[in-house]
């Protein structure tokens, strides 16, 4: 599967913060690809750097083959982008948008245009300044679907947008991936991307924690609860078969997230004399987000709260 997108040792700072610290991915073509991080864990950042907008401190971008900082018009003319803040001209009707838009793109530009906005339920004699926000952002939209490229980058795309309108759109980025092209999103809806994203990296404070296929993440991982008589005592050795992607541990319970968890395991465990209960359980996005990006004390307030278990399954 061809790589649309590379991202090699990539490094930005601003003054002294560092918003980017040694980030690499690469995104196959034909995915729906999400970046999940906080507000300010530097994915805005990430994707301005892919469009050419911000000048890298090391490390190098690849966009459909082409380096953003030398050839970011040919980036733009091929790549669809919605930035989270979208810049449009006040003064212009939602028409007018699509008619000035179509002067740089080929044939059927304003076809599509018109399209979407029908399916937006875009007034079109409405000038963008007397939109609302969620309007604004379905402009935007239909601006950067509507020469329908290879590749559609969005930041989060659907703020703003109806609860309705939202799942549609995300509906269609599957189809949009079901046909070969890529979408490449960011976003903070955890439960929302969960529904159609094939891949997903979670950037936490600059650092890219994990890049996955959802589904493999999702089976291969285990979070593991273990509450210890002795926290002072060792571990048992079984533990060392494990690659362990997440560890805190807080009095006599320590909270993991592992891979390499079996049945086998469970059990060698369990006939061990300074462990008395294991919890061992499949997570769901949102628990691993959490995993990578929160501490402990987050997870035990959501679980008394009674949140955020509902799509995980025991390992038996």
């Amino acid at each position: 599967m061809s790589e649309v997108i590379s991202v090699n040792n990539v490094s930005k700072r601003f003054g002294n913060k560092i918003v980017l610290d040694n980030i690499s991915l690469k995104v196959p073509s034909g995915v729906v690809f999400a970046l999940l991080g906080e507000n300010g864990a530097g994915k805005s950042t990430l994707i301005r750097s892919m469009l050419g907008y911000t000048k890298l401190n090391s490390g190098s971008i690849s966009v459909c083959g082409l380096d953003p900082l030398k050839k970011p018009l040919e980036i733009r003319r091929q790549v669809g982008y919605v930035s989270d803040a979208p810049g449009l001209y006040e003064w212009m009707t939602v028409a007018e948008a699509g008619w000035y838009a179509s002067g740089f793109y080929p044939d059927g530009f304003l076809r599509n245009y018109a399209a979407r906005i029908n399916e937006f339920q875009l007034p079109a004699d409405t000038k963008i300044r007397d939109l609302s926000k969620g309007m604004r952002a379905k402009v935007a939209l239909s601006l950067a679907m509507a020469f329908d490229p290879e590749l559609l980058i969005m930041d989060e795309p659907t703020s703003g947008l109806d609860p309705l309108v939202r799942r549609s759109f995300l509906e269609s980025m599957i189809d949009r991936a079901a046909a070969g092209q890529t979408v490449f999103l960011s976003s903070h809806q955890i439960q929302e991307v969960e529904r159609v994203a094939d891949w997903v990296a979670i950037l936490h404070q600059g650092k890219l924690q994990i890049v996955s296929p959802l589904e493999e993440l999702k089976s291969s991982v285990t979070i593991l609860d273990l509450s210890l008589r002795d926290p002072l005592l060792a571990l048992p050795d079984e533990m060392e078969q494990l690659e362990v992607l997440h560890r805190i541990q807080k009095g006599r319970t320590i909270h993991m997230m592992v891979r390499g968890f079996t049945p086998a395991i469970e059990l060698d465990l369990s006939k061990h004399a300074n462990l008395f209960e294991i919890k061992a359980m499949r997570p769901n996005l949102e628990e691993l987000y959490l995993g990578f990006t929160q501490p402990y004390e987050s997870i035990q307030a959501r679980e008394r709260n009674g949140q955020g278990k509902s799509n995980q399954t025991e390992v038996a």
